[in-house]
């Protein structure tokens, strides 16, 4: 079975195919020009690392290249430094505080990012560790949700908290933390719906959600982690905006990087608001979901990866 590292590689081979090809095409053994360092820059942009990046990189790439002889290898090479100094700030794994017991993590984003999928993944992974950990099945608007989360508690033996269909969501996060506190979990996922159509509503609902939480534990939730689909794009940006707004979002989850010619969203969201990314998603299966650690992302992202 291939290692981690090697999955990351082929998981980012469609983002990082179509870069490598166009700085190939680009650099055979030429001089850096200006019209060379727009071509990259509009490479980049492509790969939606975000324009702002895209043309720091470049710079930096005229500041220490400009009219020198560069071949595509080297400048790969370059990028993949820049980009990993970059994005090292933001790897940072989700630490569980023992301390808090239970540590409540709340979950957010759109639906069909990968949130219900995303806590199995994570349950499984706490499980590992000895955790004992639960679920709240607080999207009571969606049969399916509640329904998935269900299968995942199953999976991986954790108990799942749920209420009849639309029933109110900050009740039931009221009672799955009683639950909760009295079983003596190590951790409790709280699921949450994602209607961004209803906005209003589902920031209503979170807003409350969160009361709910703080009245039972101050301190609480412990973290709260959004989950983007990477393939979405340039949209994850709106998207981490819209659910900022609603609630202290504090960490980032970046599901199916290996469905996506647009790998480079990573890059553009930890730059654009400064959080970290917890884990990253390559694959279905239940060990696909890994801490984010930088040089493994920009060596597979520039292709130095051999």
């Amino acid at each position: 079975m291939a290692g981690w590292f090697e999955r990351i590689k082929r998981g980012l081979s469609k983002t990082s195919e179509p870069i490598v090809r166009g700085i190939g095409d680009l650099l055979t053994k030429r001089r850096l020009d200006k019209e060379t360092l727009q071509d990259l820059e509009d490479l980049l942009i492509s790969a939606d690392v975000g324009a702002k990046t895209a043309h720091e990189l470049t710079q930096e790439l005229s500041d220490e290249k400009f009219d020198k002889e560069v071949g595509e290898t080297e400048v790969r090479a370059f990028f993949a430094d820049k980009i990993r100094e970059k994005i090292a700030p933001y790897a940072e794994g989700l630490t569980i505080d023992a301390t808090k017991k239970p540590f409540v993590i709340l979950m957010v984003g759109v639906n069909g990012a990968g949130k219900t999928t995303t806590i199995g993944k994570l349950a499984h992974k706490y499980k590992e560790q000895g955790l004992k950990i639960s679920f709240a099945a607080a999207d009571t608007f969606r049969a399916a949700a509640v329904e998935q989360l269900k299968v995942w508690g199953e999976r991986t033996g954790c108990p799942v908290i749920s209420r009849p269909q639309g029933a109110d969501p900050a009740g039931l996060v009221f009672d799955a933390l009683k639950e909760s506190v009295e079983r003596g979990d190590d951790v409790l996922f709280i699921d949450t719906a994602g209607r961004l159509q209803n906005r209003s509503e589902l920031m209503a609902e979170l807003q409350k959600i969160v009361r709910i939480i703080k009245k039972q534990v101050p301190d609480a939730p412990h973290a709260c982690l959004m989950v983007l689909d990477a393939a979405v794009g340039q949209n994850a940006i709106s998207q981490v905006k819209t659910f900022k707004e609603m609630t202290d979002v504090d960490g980032l989850v970046i599901t199916k990087l290996d469905g996506t010619a647009k790998g480079g969203i990573l890059l553009a969201l930890t730059r654009e608001f400064g959080l970290p990314v917890r884990y990253i998603g390559i694959g279905e299966g239940i060990d696909d979901l890994r801490a984010f650690k930088a040089e493994d992302y920009a060596r597979s992202l520039m292709g130095t990866a051999d």
